[in-house]
């Protein structure tokens, strides 16, 4: 199927060149997607571990079931190494929020 740019008002077709030289950018971009998803999922670890680090203060006790929770968030990457498990980890439900239980304390 031929593929198109737009140059102003015109549509023109793209040379094979082109057409190469997109579909190798595309292919790139989709063999990376696994490590923006772990991405994604690191930089919402970080950020619910930033939520509860003022536990490990010296001054405060913290609960044996956020000990618990906060090991399972940095054990994420070794327990959690393939696509469709980076897709469990990301599930959200209608209103945007993580669905998957291992984000909840």
């Amino acid at each position: 199927m031929a593929r198109y740019k737009q140059i102003g008002n015109e549509r023109i077709q793209l040379t094979a060149e082109e057409e190469t030289a997109l579909n190798a950018k595309e292919k790139a971009w989709s063999d990376k997607s696994a490590e923006r998803k772990l991405n994604q999922i690191k930089q919402i670890r970080l950020q619910k571990l930033n939520e509860t680090d003022y536990m490990a203060n010296s001054d405060y006790t913290m609960p044996d079931d956020v000990k618990t929770w906060r090991q399972a968030m940095r054990d994420i990457p070794a327990n959690y190494t393939t696509e469709s498990k980076y897709d469990e980890l990301l599930a959200r439900d209608t209103d945007g929020n993580l669905t998957h239980s291992i984000w909840t304390k």
